[in-house]
């Protein structure tokens, strides 16, 4: 007699089921999200968090809004246009705000790569400190470079999905330390301000790394990698599904930094270490404070979140790169068939890996990021807007009365944030 389905056992499987299904449809929105947390982006967090302890985390609500319904325009403009982002400016706009991006975006994002790549060897030297930082460093470099030529567009957006669940072990570390919840839930939902140069360069910091504009074309080409891999007919249904994975994906970017500064705001400040610049300073003072499994996390964390966040960055440059110049491009093709598409990524990689040894700090290489990041995405959030109120662009597909309120929020706020680090840097 075969046995019986119990109510339970099929719950159980009506449960994996649908975990199985929204898993399936989360996609380019996860990793774009997930990326924004590079090691960078820890570096910062970190900083806020010792300074200031959990008195940003509100940072953490605020922007979500902000950053979803930005994602979810550049999105929508790579599945109705057929093009990246770089594609689209190219098409509907002059040559010299294309190239003027271009010029701004390759240094910014090669910095951002180099201080990634500095911040990994260093973390790597930390967990085995027989092996020099910059060897580690030259190792995750090559692994990197091996898995662009080598892997398919699937095997690389498969790898990369997984590795955001590594961004899982920033959540656990609060709960391994003695953390007032009660004051944690106060400082999450009414904001603190302090009146001081430190503060507000901490917050444009926070806004800098969260709304980055390397996002926007990354998120804009890998929706039509999605459609040429797939070869899906663009409808509304594939907009939903879009926008809960872009939605879902920037969701857990910002719990993710929640937790980032909950960590560092929690266990450092209250110790009194408040002065953190870099990824590896953070994990060693959290070793004799909060213990070797939290220092472990952290570790592991920041090393795979650069291996997750690296090839978002070379690959936004490469498909940058290739549709100003028209060459053939995406991750789906071998590296005979997009040479240049390839290359700029091995390139950027090199300049990265070469920042160590031109003297460049990690610190310099992330003011002067956050500096280019702050020029540009003023500029990039006027222009996306513009494309997705264009009916001639975007079709039936125009933005709704919400996104504009919240793409225009996000062009004033990050132009008064560029404003105010361009003014706090030459002060």
């Amino acid at each position: 007699m075969l046995p019986l389905c119990t109510p339970v056992m099929q719950n159980k499987r009506s449960f994996a089921v649908t975990i199985k299904k929204y898993w399936q449809m989360l996609g380019p929105g996860l990793i774009t999200g997930a990326s924004d947390d590079d090691p960078s982006g820890i570096a910062t967090y970190s900083q806020a968090g010792a300074k200031f302890g959990t008195k940003l985390l509100w940072t953490a609500i605020f922007s979500y809004p902000l950053m979803a319904s930005l994602q979810e325009m550049c999105a929508r403009i790579g599945l109705v246009t057929g093009h990246g982002l770089t594609g689209t400016i190219k098409r509907y706009y002059s040559k010299p705000i294309l190239y003027l991006i271009l010029l701004i975006s390759f240094p910014s994002i090669t910095l951002n790569i180099g201080a990634d790549i500095a911040g990994m060897g260093a973390v790597g030297n930390l967990i085995l400190p027989q092996i020099p930082a910059f060897v580690f460093s030259i190792f995750f470099t090559a692994l990197l470079m091996a898995s662009f030529i080598f892997f398919s567009y699937h095997k690389i957006a498969t790898i990369l999905k997984w590795l955001c669940v590594v961004l899982f072990s920033y959540i656990l570390i609060p709960f391994l330390t003695h953390t007032d919840w009660l004051h944690v839930l106060k400082n999450a939902f009414i904001p603190q301000f302090e009146n001081n140069a430190d503060y507000f360069m901490a917050l444009v910091g926070i806004l800098g790394t969260t709304i980055s504009p390397y996002l926007f074309f990354w998120q804009t080409s890998m929706e039509v990698e999605e459609v040429a891999e797939k070869k899906i007919i663009v409808d509304k249904k594939i907009i939903n599904d879009m926008q809960f994975d872009v939605k879902g994906g920037i969701a857990f970017s910002n719990f993710v930094f929640f937790f980032m500064i909950l960590a560092t705001g929690t266990v450092l400040f209250n110790a009194g270490i408040h002065n953190i610049n870099t990824v590896d300073e953070a994990a060693k003072a959290l070793q004799p404070l909060a213990g070797n499994m939290a220092y472990v996390l952290f570790a592991v964390g920041v090393i795979g979140t650069g291996l997750l966040a690296i090839p978002v960055l070379a690959g936004a440059l490469s498909y940058m790169m290739a549709e100003t110049f028209s060459w053939e491009e995406g991750l789906n093709k071998k590296f005979h068939e997009a040479r240049g598409f390839y290359i700029t990524m091995i390139i950027s990689l090199v300049l990265g890996l070469l920042m160590q040894l031109l003297g460049i700090s990690p610190i310099k290489a992330l003011l002067y990021t956050a500096v280019l990041y702050g020029i540009t995405a003023p500029v990039l959030i006027a222009i996306i807007l513009h494309i997705c109120n264009n009916k001639k662009i975007m079709g039936h597909f125009t933005n709704k009365t919400f996104q504009n309120i919240f793409g225009m929020l996000s062009l004033l706020l990050m132009t008064a944030a560029a404003i105010a680090l361009i003014y706090f840097s030459v002060k």
